[in-house]
């Protein structure tokens, strides 16, 4: 009937809607703060990229941050702050749905997730509650942001444009402080760099270097050129909170400050390490709201507190949706830390690395106030892989040229370590730099065994879904590599309007699961204003149109939908409905099996057995770790032969990640002929990241990809970006560029 174009009388229309998800109405706001939009604070979020609390604030004497300092003074500084992830879109994925990306399958970077249905940007909730919310102007959140989580979000975005009496939430994301600029030699960042005051200047030789780094002049440029451009960042923080306070709005705004993840310096961003995921963040509450935000202990707020409550990016959005009286959605991971829905203090936070641009990694952490464990889940690589971007450094270039010439010492020869271990134990307490490994420390049994099992408990709770090859994710989540696209709304006249006036209300609905409604009302000769999110029924008078479009994270935009009133009420077709990813993968017990063959790592040639058999296993990710068990423990066997006629096997399973996994372990087991072809074959699939570990396989067997030179050669055109940075760096390794 939905898909059959004839109209509907209102009661056919409420038969039509109680099977199916029509018009948005978000059941996570609460009307008590409905009815207090005049009682309800501003919020100001101010963010920087690539900064770990490397501030005056929190005792760095090297730093000049008076601004964030200033602050700091005024307001709560955490010194337990952690992001889910060391790299910017994972950690904004977490950040703006109050989910792990491990959970709702945004944990590689740079991928284009699609979340469950009942997964929003927080965003939403603060807007239907009466929010004015802006962005200025990053996203970056592993999906495309829907045109209803903002009301604005470009450059130009600001809390200015609210309507008068309007409560706002607004972020200001400041770049000033990213990786790229520590490198940055252009006349533009030298002219910034100079404007700084002779007492803002970083003198490299009085930078205190990590013991992972060697101690040299290049290393020490780009630690205080990232000192400098946090003193910039800081200088940007000050214009923001001036111009709130000239507006009249620091009384009545709560301002929030925080880094995305931390320095954007090699073992920092990317890492999860301290380095990579410990974040500032200050939170100022003005007097008049400390209660509101501390309802049973308004004085934890004060000026100048230091709070050292682990706090994790994952409660931010259910603590702003605290602090507006919106009631936190149950599917939110996060909890809130401030407001009238204040959860219990957190015991851990979690992070987890995934891909990070072209390489594959699979690393989970834990952390109390002083134990981090680590579990490498693929402990067969180095730290010290190739990623193009982060190649650019300086620092990385010089610690990649000393380790060649054998020059690096003690911590500093950690990270091109050729293998990783199994588990990481660290007492960031007395080794605050985490080079110390105590996993094997008898002394320490009992913290390491606690630490595992939150680890695994986590794991299984939050679904983590890392162990999917991404190939075989990416199909899961996309079949076919298409997106599907949100239903067309519809409208029905719902109920008159004010009576006499020919005014009526109008409904506007949507077949899509989790979608939402975005609308507007012209009228001739009167100003376009923009998208509002659509809560309730609207009041439409005769000549008016009616705009309408729906959005999902993870779906195309539908087409837009346009009403006056007179006009026939006609259902739009529904899309075709594939079964979302997360629901089908919850039937099935993948994720069980894939933990089980996980608890092989580290148990050598007794597991080659298992390995084998689970070649066997209905499902290609089982298999897929199969193959790389196999590969990892070949040299612990007796049976070589076995192993080999074993993978051989494989090289026609109707899988191309494990297709691709055994031809790389036959060409590292010496039989590149009759493997090679097979990752020839899968260059075919250059735009998706099956293509991806093709490349990486051929760029790891080194001078046995050779003959495929002419293949490698063609696959630079029109390839996938990651593809093409691993296939240029396979060229330029076989001396053929």
């Amino acid at each position: 009937m939905a898909g059959s174009g004839k109209t509907m009388n209102r009661r056919q229309f409420l038969r039509f809607i109680s099977g199916s998800a029509a018009a948005l109405m978000l059941s996570g706001v609460s009307l008590k703060a409905e009815e207090k939009k005049s009682q309800r604070p501003n919020i100001l979020w101010v963010s920087c990229e690539d900064t770990s609390p490397d501030l005056g604030c929190y005792g760095d004497k090297y730093a000049v941050t008076p601004n964030i300092d200033k602050l700091a003074a005024a307001g709560v500084r955490y010194t337990n702050a952690y992001a889910h992830a060391g790299v910017c879109a994972p950690a904004r994925s977490g950040i703006i749905t109050g989910m792990y990306p491990t959970t709702i399958g945004t944990h590689h970077m740079r991928c284009q997730g699609v979340p469950p249905a009942h997964v929003k940007c927080f965003t939403e909730y603060l807007r239907a509650a009466g929010y004015y919310c802006t962005n200025n102007s990053k996203t970056d959140y592993q999906f495309a942001p829907p045109t209803t989580a903002w009301d604005e979000s470009s450059r130009d975005a600001h809390w200015k444009n609210r309507a008068p009496g309007q409560p706002f939430f607004a972020v200001f994301n400041f770049t000033t402080s990213h990786e790229s600029k520590i490198r940055d030699k252009s006349k533009g960042m030298r002219k910034r760099l100079l404007s700084l005051k002779p007492h803002e200047r970083h003198d490299p030789v009085r930078a205190v270097l990590p013991p992972y780094y060697p101690d040299n002049s290049t290393v020490r440029r780009d630690w205080a050129q990232y000192y400098d451009v946090v003193t910039l960042m800081d200088k940007e923080v000050g214009k923001a909170l001036a111009e709130l306070e000239k507006a009249g709005l620091a009384d009545d705004t709560i301002v929030w400050f925080w880094g995305d993840h931390g320095r954007g310096l090699p073992r920092g961003k990317r890492w999860i390490y301290d380095s990579g995921i410990h974040v500032p963040l200050i939170i100022r509450v003005p007097e008049k709201w400390r209660k509101l935000a501390a309802p049973s202990n308004p004085g934890a707020l004060k000026p100048k507190t230091v709070n050292e409550d682990l706090v994790a990016f994952i409660d931010f959005a259910p603590t702003m949706l605290s602090l507006a009286g919106v009631k936190i959605p149950s599917h939110i991971q996060g909890r809130a830390f401030l407001g009238s829905q204040k959860a219990e203090p957190r015991e851990y936070i979690f992070a987890a690395r995934d891909r990070m641009d072209e390489a594959y990694d699979l690393i989970r952490a834990v952390r109390d106030k002083r134990y981090k464990y680590i579990r490498n889940y693929m402990p067969h690589l180095t730290r010290g892989q190739d990623i193009n971007y982060m190649n650019q450094m300086p620092t990385m270039k010089e610690m990649r040229s000393l380790n060649a010439a054998g020059k690096l010492e003690g911590p500093q020869k950690q990270y091109f370590e050729p293998t990783k271990p199994l588990e990481e134990l660290y007492d960031t307490l007395t080794d605050p730099h985490e080079v110390k490994n105590l996993a094997k420390d008898q002394k320490y049994k009992d913290v390491l065994e606690r630490m595992r099992k939150v680890h695994t408990e986590w794991v299984v709770e939050t679904s983590d879904i890392g162990l999917i090859p991404e190939p075989e994710f990416d199909e899961m989540k996309r079949p076919g590599g298409v997106y599907q696209k949100t239903a067309k709304p519809w409208f029905l006249i719902s109920s008159p309007g004010c009576s006499g006036s020919g005014a009526e209300y109008v409904t506007i609905n949507c077949a899509t699961a989790g979608a939402s409604i975005a609308y507007r009302i012209e009228e001739k000769g009167s100003k376009q204003t923009g998208f509002k999110l659509y809560t309730k029924h609207v009041l439409l008078k005769p000549g008016q149109l009616l705009r309408a479009k729906a959005c999902r994270i993870g779906f195309k935009d539908s087409e837009e939908a346009k009403f006056k009133l007179g006009d026939s009420v006609a259902v739009s077709p529904v899309p075709a409905i594939v079964p979302h990813w997360r629901t089908r993968l919850d039937r099935t017990d993948l994720l069980v099996r894939l933990r089980k063959i996980k608890r092989l790592d580290g148990l050598g040639a007794r597991a080659i057995a298992d390995y084998i058999k689970a070649l066997n296993d209905k499902s290609a990710s089982v298999r897929y770790w199969a193959v790389v068990g196999l590969h990892n423990n070949y040299k612990k066997t007796r049976d070589i032969e076995q192993t080999r006629e074993a993978l051989r096997k494989m090289l026609a399973d109707p899988s191309p990640v494990v297709r691709i996994a055994s031809a790389h372990a036959l060409c590292d087991l010496g039989r590149q002929k009759q493997s090679l072809p097979v990752l020839i074959d899968a260059l075919k699939y250059k735009n998706n990241k099956a293509g991806l570990h093709a490349v990486i396989a051929l760029k790891k067997i080194g001078e046995k990809a050779r003959p495929a030179l002419p293949q490698i050669k063609d696959c630079l055109k029109d390839s996938d970006g990651y593809v093409k940075r691993v296939t240029q760096s396979i060229l330029k390794n076989l001396g053929s560029t």
